[in-house]
This record gives structure tokens, sequence and C-alpha cells, in this order.
């Protein structure tokens, strides 16, 4: 499959999973009534579940990557081409907007808002870094060892990263940037966006680390 073809199922794909992050929260919050943890639980069951079906459909077309720091640590570790991860990032970052667009839309909401919900703090920075170190530690054993369960690998671990981590797991650029547009349980203010980027950066350098470490002999 060409480059563009590959590129375009990464764009599509996160949009999809955009569109779920976001959609399920909108709906979980409308009919939570107030109940944070019950919105949180819909929003990470819908989530989890759209991540094994995702992963499992766009696998064979482009790896179903999905995410800038799971392409960038393709590019460190397993020697993919720096044009397909830059193409696979922008591709991404494109269909993760326009996945947020798409939510907003279904529920008769302004197309492109700009949320207005700060998220920061040394807490849920911690909670950024554990969330990327976490997902690119386990990709890097379950890919190693384990390829076929990688579906259900990255649904539970982001399932369960939704409540173990303070910041409910973002672990994504692509998706934070594109939580942007919209003002509603899953959005996230401008200002709290590179500050998160830069957790998921040094969660994912951790993580290539410590796995260099745990694996050098092996």
């Amino acid at each position: 499959m060409n480059l563009l073809r590959q590129a375009s199922a990464e764009g599509f794909g996160t949009a999809l999973l955009v569109t779920v992050v976001v959609g399920s929260g909108i709906m979980a919050e409308n009919l939570a009534q107030g109940n944070i943890a019950i919105a949180l639980l819909a929003n990470a069951i819908a989530t989890g579940a759209a991540l094994y079906v995702l992963i499992t459909v766009f696998g064979p077309l482009s790896g179903a990557q999905f995410n800038p720091i799971v392409s960038i640590w393709q590019s460190f570790v397993a020697g993919q081409a720096a044009r397909k991860s830059i193409a696979f990032i922008a591709a991404q970052i494109l269909g993760g907007c326009l996945g947020a667009v798409l939510a907003n839309l279904m529920f008769d909401l302004e197309a492109i808002q700009v949320s207005q919900k700060l998220r920061g703090g040394f807490g849920q920075l911690l909670g950024e870094v554990v969330a990327s170190f976490g997902l690119i530690l386990m990709l890097s054993s379950v890919l190693r060892h384990a390829p076929q369960n990688v579906a259900t690998a990255v649904a539970c671990y982001i399932t369960s990263a939704y409540w173990f981590t303070s910041s409910t797991s973002f672990a994504n650029p692509a998706v934070t940037i594109a939580r942007i547009f919209s003002n509603t349980f899953a959005g996230i203010s401008p200002a709290s966006v590179l500050p998160f980027i830069a957790a998921q950066l040094a969660g994912m350098a951790l993580a290539i680390l410590a796995w260099r470490f745990l694996t050098e002999d092996s």
C-alpha cells in the first residue's frame, strides 16, 4: 500500500477515534445528570471498545498507530522512515480535528468550538507522563512477544488508564490537539495543550529508555 493510502487510513482511524472520545463524552454528560464518575466510566468503555475495533480494522492497512508518540517511537525503535512518520502525524492531527467537528455536529452543537476546560498542574502532567510511559512500554512488549494481541492490549490499557491516571490518559498529541475544538466533557483548553504534549513526549522517551534497559541483553 502506498504512503498516501496508509496516511489516509491513519487519518480516518484517528478521526473515528476522536469522534468516539468526544461523542461518548457528550452523550455521557447529557445522560449522567451530573454524576462525573458515571460519565467517565461511559467515556472510558466507549473509547476502549472503539480502540479494539479500529486497531483490528486499520491495523492491516497502516499499522493503526493513530498517535504521534507511537509514530515517533516507531521511527526510533522499528526503523519506520521519517517521511512516513511525518505523513502519519499530519494525517492523525487533521483526522482528529475533523473527528471532533463531526462529534459536535452529531449532537447539534456548533461545529467548531474552543474548549474552556483548563487541565494542568503537577499531578495531571505527571499523570500524562505515566499514561504515555505505560502505553509505549506496553506496546514495546506486546509487539515483540504477542503482536496478535495488540488490539486487546491497547483497548484494555487505555480503558484502565482513564481511571488510574489523574489526567484521564490523553496519551496522544493528536487527540489532545483535536479535543481543543469541542467545549464539552472531553475538551481541553488551548492553554493546557503544550504542557500535556510535553508530558506525553517525556513519557515516551522514558519508556524507550526503560525498555532498552530491560532488554539490552536479550
